[in-house]
């Protein structure tokens, strides 16, 4: 392990491209760990003897100096001591690493540039906002990149900041299962942003996060949407915080918050760009079901959630605020894309349907495990016209589990 750093999961599907042309781009929610991603990922190659270069563009110079562009920028390396034709000659690569790329005018250009002409230079990027990123990056750059979504760390990740042992594929003991259990609830009630859950204190916890609230989620919103009142963007993202897991009603939204159904819907876009909520869209396989098109609103972090909710972090859990970290788990280990939910018009619903390649898995979300399989499933598979094979599960916390029915840890196994 790289000192001071945590190996997370998704290096694994990064180390696969460092060595090709393409660029890498890591974006994700600000606090998520990108920086400390990039870091794990240069002292690994420092420590293979490879060349490489940290750029933070949070430091304007920079911004000017790559703005420049790229034969600016490569007089900067010749200053710094890099020999370039000599990486040339030695089919050799210099990796630039690149902290928050969408500060620059052009990213498109400057970064097609080095991956047509200068492949010599591979470049690792990362940035905070996907608005700003899709709105920069052009389709030259099609074929050039491979992207990877950072969010707040996993249960799995959480138990590696922690280093706690655990194996998905070994069958707990009862005692280990009481073990993961309080770990879980500690998850869900306090989130998964790294610093968050490397400090102990639960008072300080809630400063941190009330800082993440201020510093980043308000201001990059704030300078994005160019808000005027901030009173009524505040309240919204406060209902929303309220309403994570329930059913979006835009008109309700606009009429609570005072804000015009039209700027309610973008400050919606530029929350999913900013990777703090999703919009969980219904799921239909059947065009002939009457589900409905309406989506659910999700926070991706529960101890966001929480501190902008209810103003401080709370020592039980809701069921909303389990639902929620059970939706996080989901997207970590399937994509924003393979979740979705599914209700009926007259009000039949599964609470997540996770498509996969071989077909849906039905997840029920529940604090303490049902005596029996829920109805929702059977009225799945009527609606549906699938068999009761379907693959289906009821997550809980509590109790004893019976047929088709798991820990939050075990969606690791499916």
């Amino acid at each position: 392990m790289a000192a001071g750093l945590f190996k997370r999961t998704v290096l694994q599907n990064i180390s696969r491209y460092i060595q090709t042309d393409d660029v890498i781009v890591i974006h994700g929610a600000r606090q998520v760990g990108k920086t400390s991603i990039i870091q794990y990922i240069q002292n690994e190659l420092d420590a293979a003897g490879e060349k490489t270069l940290y750029i933070d563009l949070e430091d304007s110079r920079f911004v000017a100096l790559l703005d420049k562009g790229v034969d600016e920028f490569l007089n900067y390396l010749r200053g710094e001591g890099y020999n370039l034709q000599e990486l040339v000659s030695s089919h050799q690569k210099l990796f630039i690493f690149v902290d928050e790329i969408q500060y620059l005018a052009e990213p498109s250009s400057f970064m097609k540039l080095i991956a047509d002409h200068h492949r010599y230079l591979k470049l690792i990027v990362s940035g905070s906002s996907s608005f700003e990123m899709k709105s920069k990056f052009k389709d030259s750059l099609v074929g050039r990149t491979v992207n990877f979504e950072i969010f707040p760390l996993s249960f799995q990740e959480m138990l590696i900041f922690k280093q706690i042992p655990f194996d998905p594929d070994i069958p707990q003991t009862a005692i280990k299962n009481e073990t993961l259990r309080s770990l879980f609830l500690e998850y869900s009630l306090y989130g998964g942003y790294p610093k968050i859950v490397l400090t102990p204190e639960v008072d300080r916890k809630e400063k941190y996060l009330q800082q993440i609230i201020d510093t980043y989620i308000r201001k990059d919103i704030r300078d994005m949407a160019e808000i005027k009142d901030i009173s009524r963007f505040n309240n919204l993202l406060e209902v929303l915080a309220s309403q994570s897991g329930n059913l979006l009603n835009i008109s309700e939204l606009s009429n609570t918050c005072g804000i015009a159904r039209q700027t309610v819907e973008r400050y919606l876009f530029l929350l999913e760009q900013t990777y703090i909520i999703q919009l969980v869209r219904p799921y239909s396989r059947n065009i002939r079901a009457e589900v409905t098109k309406t989506p659910k609103v999700f926070f991706y972090d529960t101890g966001l959630m929480q501190v902008l909710w209810l103003k401080q972090l709370q020592t039980e859990i809701l069921g909303s605020v389990f639902e929620t970290s059970v939706f996080a788990e989901l997207v970590k280990l399937a994509g924003r894309e393979a979740v979705t939910h599914w209700r009926t018009a007259d009000k039949k619903e599964v609470d997540f349907v996770l498509k996969r390649p071989g077909g849906p898995l039905l997840i029920e979300v529940k604090k303490q495990f049902p005596r029996s399989v829920p109805a929702a499933f059977r009225s799945f598979w009527q609606v549906d016209e699938l068999d009761i094979h379907t693959p289906s599960r009821v997550v809980s916390l509590y109790g004893e589990p019976g047929e088709w029915m798991i820990y939050p840890w075990e969606l690791y196994r499916q």
